[in-house]
């Protein structure tokens, strides 16, 4: 089961980077498989030593916060599913360059793997395998993002709010899986 909840995890994260890649797609004027491997190990790369940093940091802290770490994992992941929801509905278009230039995917890849961070925080302190989840948030995302590139440059934004929406859902839901878990309420 730990397996199925990283898997659907690790797509619910990727929906950020899905969105900004099919956006990339949108302003790529051709896109080319060279691309789409940028794209992706920016966006992949990103969202794989993300959680890792925030399972670092929560583990110092975990032990004087047991008693209710379930609670926070809960917390910051219904607040990040919610914000996705949230960007889902905006109206506001954002406007994305065509450039693939190391110093903007940087800050797209750190923009988009803030929320990793948080669900590494809340890796602390739950009992899923950190290196196995890690590898399947980072190739996942890696295969989502360099496929949206593709699909932005084929179908437009058609998807893009679509994606946040269910990637906001996935983590809300996520998030009470991990508490019902811990307060007993399914096994």
């Amino acid at each position: 089961m730990e397996i199925i909840t990283i898997l659907i995890l690790s797509v619910g994260l990727a929906m950020d980077a899905f969105a900004v890649s099919v956006c990339k797609g949108l302003s790529i004027n051709k896109t080319s498989l060279k691309d789409s491997v940028i794209v992706g190990l920016w966006f992949g790369g990103f969202q794989a030593l993300m959680p890792l940093l925030g399972y670092l940091a929560g583990i110092n802290f975990s032990k004087y916060i047991e008693a209710f770490d379930h609670w926070i994992a809960f917390g910051l992941l219904a607040l990040i599913g919610a914000n996705m929801i949230r960007e889902s509905f905006s109206k506001e278009e954002k406007n994305e360059s065509a450039s693939l230039a190391p110093k903007l995917m940087f800050a797209l890849a750190i923009a988009t793997s803030i929320d990793a961070l948080a669900v590494g925080i809340s890796f602390a302190f739950v009992n899923y395998n950190i290196v196995l989840s890690i590898i399947f948030i980072g190739i996942i995302t890696f295969v989502i993002s360099a496929l949206g590139v593709k699909i932005g440059s084929i179908f437009g934004s058609k998807y893009k709010n679509k994606a946040e929406l269910a990637g906001g859902i996935i983590l809300i839901l996520i998030g009470l899986k991990i508490l019902f878990e811990h307060l007993e309420i399914i096994p």
